[in-house]
């Protein structure tokens, strides 16, 4: 980096620090998320930077060059080594950070360095000579082209579950280390539980092995915690925590930790990012029953317009502090709440060791969170038109290319961020878009990179699974799209998919209904057809927060019940090994039914044309035709508002009725 530059921008800008600490916090700013064209990061190193020194520090940023560090196989035998020193005879490790969330900052993807495995969700055992990844149905395909299969062994996570065979591997007196910051309080006791019958021990080690080896580990991010406006948030971080702390106070409990992200970040109405894909701040908070809030979060990310922000009910502390803030509460003899998957088994060790009393309860912000208010369905529903608009024009750019000349699936994934980023109230993806041409669409969670990279060829499908992250709103979109002729069999199975996605489309339902009984609407036209889908019809998502938000899924087994106000996707889809993958993916909103009381439907949000050269029209029923007409005839209406001279022609074409 330019040291002339660097001491120049201290000078002028009076700062007290060193050049190697400038570039130290450039480095942690450029390791976050922060928006293309976003300033505000500047802020936290020089508040109120004259331009002279704005630009300089703009240079300086683009001088940061992070070097990828390729996988090396002696990495496991180097843990194993170490593991030996400290009595250990093996090591659980998952994908998740000290918060819990789906998505942890590159300076936490300990899982993935170790392994060579890149996807959001995994369980690794490593124990003396072997060694096992377990993965759920999504990541099946992808977990064993990355990692090597002499050295780990590929699972799926419920055959058996992990705990399950770790169990069938101990000896007496094996000590089984893991870390509790990066383990919820039911993982850890279940570990213990389940080596305690085999007389083998669970170890919450002091420092994570994996930090002791992982020399080049990058920074942690740096960003700016930025208030979310009323006009999105719909609701006053002072009123959620006034109502959440009476409820608190129902429970007999005095206060409550909380450690998920996404938690925090709509408790008190801010946003970040630090994380990729999800616009939140790494952070914890202990909302009291005296209706009192403490916000603990390193005080560099915080700015005036912060400070300004909270309400009279948040008090700002370091998040060096929050040992200090647990040590509180058991000093007073406090009844802590504590979400048991959702809050790391080192908040609750520390908490017992104080003093405290543990009450299990779920995270009081999920249902208040999932139920969506007025504000933000309007926020999300002008969210999916927006985005409606670009991935549109992304699907009739790939209409007129793909046959006339050479593009990859990086090329798809650079041309939807491009249409999607025209938008000023974009923010960033709202998970890594998924481009599987070919073969790649049958890996579920598949990412395209340099050494996957295909080209979109003749022949083949295109299956494009992305979302936007906007101020008022986040999105999840898949469409699968044919690139010139396609098969028998896969208009078949294409066909398959949308009668499923179409079942979701049209439920009505009961208060009370579950999620899992939603999923049956969908499966039953596969299982129809003699197939199956190995991951869940749909998740929940959040008003520009986790794409991925509970406790409402459609999925198997799922016992939440579905509320006016949630957001949930639906997504059901089929995929063949080395062939090809489908899925048909809208989100769609949960309401009380217009047509019969006492009961709910669904909204769908998302509004993007479906592919109709891929629909063998005799497996349709009338009532699934005039859905998809419907539907069609609102994204014309909608959409087309929106578009002009050939982009409008498209659409006309690509939503026009079907022909029966």
């Amino acid at each position: 980096m330019d040291e002339k530059m660097l001491a120049n921008v201290i000078a002028e800008a009076g700062l007290r620090m060193s050049p190697a600490e400038l570039e130290h916090l450039l480095a942690r700013i450029d390791a976050a998320a922060i928006p293309a064209g976003s300033d505000e990061w500047i802020d936290l190193i020089a508040p109120d930077a004259p331009p002279a020194v704005a630009d300089q520090l703009r240079a300086l940023r683009t001088q940061i060059r992070r070097d990828a560090e390729p996988w090396s196989r002696d990495r496991l035998a180097r843990l194993r080594e170490l593991l030996g020193t400290q009595n250990l005879a093996g090591f659980v490790l998952s994908t998740a950070d000290e918060h819990l969330g789906e998505f942890v900052p590159d300076s936490a993807r300990r899982l993935e360095w170790l392994t060579g495995f890149t996807g959001s969700t995994a369980t690794f055992i490593v124990y003396k000579t072997f060694a096992a990844l377990f993965v759920d149905g999504r990541y099946l395909l992808q977990a064993g082209q990355e990692v090597e299969r002499g050295l780990i062994e590929v699972r799926h996570f419920r055959k058996p579950p992990p705990l399950e065979w770790l169990a069938q591997q101990v000896s007496a007196g094996d000590r089984i280390g893991y870390d509790p910051r990066l383990t919820s309080v039911r993982a850890a006791d279940r570990l213990a539980a389940a080596l305690s019958e085999k007389a083998a021990a669970a170890v919450a080690v002091e420092d994570n092995p994996i930090d002791e080896l992982w020399t080049n580990r990058p920074p942690l991010p740096l960003s700016p915690v930025e208030p979310h406006p009323l006009e999105f948030a719909g609701v006053p971080a002072d009123e959620k925590i006034a109502r959440l702390a009476s409820e608190l106070a129902a429970s007999k409990a005095t206060a409550v930790v909380l450690n998920q992200l996404d938690s925090i970040a709509w408790l008190l109405n801010v946003r970040g990012h630090d994380i990729a894909n999800t616009p939140v701040v790494q952070s914890f908070a202990i909302l009291h029953g005296t209706e009192q809030a403490e916000f603990f979060v390193e005080k560099r990310k915080v700015t005036r317009k912060l400070d300004d922000h909270l309400g009279n009910r948040t008090t700002l502390r370091d998040v060096a502090e929050l040992p200090a803030g647990l040590a509180e509460l058991g000093a007073r003899g406090a009844t802590v709440a504590l979400d048991p998957d959702r809050t790391n088994a080192w908040i609750r060790d520390r908490l017992v060791a104080a003093g405290a009393t543990i009450k299990p309860l779920p995270d009081p912000t999920l249902l208040p969170r999932a139920r969506k208010n007025s504000a933000e369905i309007r926020g999300i529903r002008s969210a999916h038109e927006r985005d409606g608009v670009a991935v549109t024009l992304f699907l009739k750019w790939v209409a007129d290319t793909a046959l006339a000349r050479r593009i990859t699936e990086l090329d798809a994934v650079a041309e939807l961020l491009r249409l999607r980023s025209r938008d000023p109230r974009f923010r960033g993806t709202s998970f890594d878009t998924i481009a599987g041409a070919g073969p790649n669409g049958a890996i579920v969670h598949y990412r395209p990179r340099p050494q996957t990279n295909r080209v979109v060829e003749p022949g083949s499908l295109l299956l494009v699974d992305s979302g936007g992250q906007y101020l008022d709103g986040t999105t999840d979109i898949t469409r699968t799209v044919a690139i010139g002729d396609s098969s028998a069999m896969m208009r078949r199975h294409f066909t398959l998919v949308l009668k499923a996605h179409i079942a979701v489309s049209l439920a009505r339902f009961p208060k009370g209904a579950t999620g899992g009984q939603i999923d049956v609407f969908a499966r039953q036209h596969v299982w129809r057809g003699g197939v199956d889908y190995d991951h869940g019809t749909g998740h929940g998502v959040g008003a520009y927060l986790g794409v991925h938000e509970g406790p409402q899924r459609l999925a198997v087994g799922d016992t939440t019940a579905l509320e006016p106000g949630m957001v949930v996707s639906n997504e059901p889809g089929l995929y063949f090994d080395g062939q090809y993958g489908i899925r048909t993916e809208n989100l769609l909103h949960v309401r009380e039914s217009d047509e019969v009381a006492g009961f709910l439907e669904f909204e769908v949000l998302t509004l993007v044309p479906i592919d109709r050269a891929l629909i063998e029209l005799e497996l349709l029923d009338r009532r699934e035709i005039e859905w998809l007409d419907a539907y069609h005839a609102r994204v014309q209406r909608v959409i087309g508002a929106a578009l002009s001279g050939d982009d409008a022609a498209w659409l006309a074409r690509a939503t026009r009725p079907i022909e029966r």
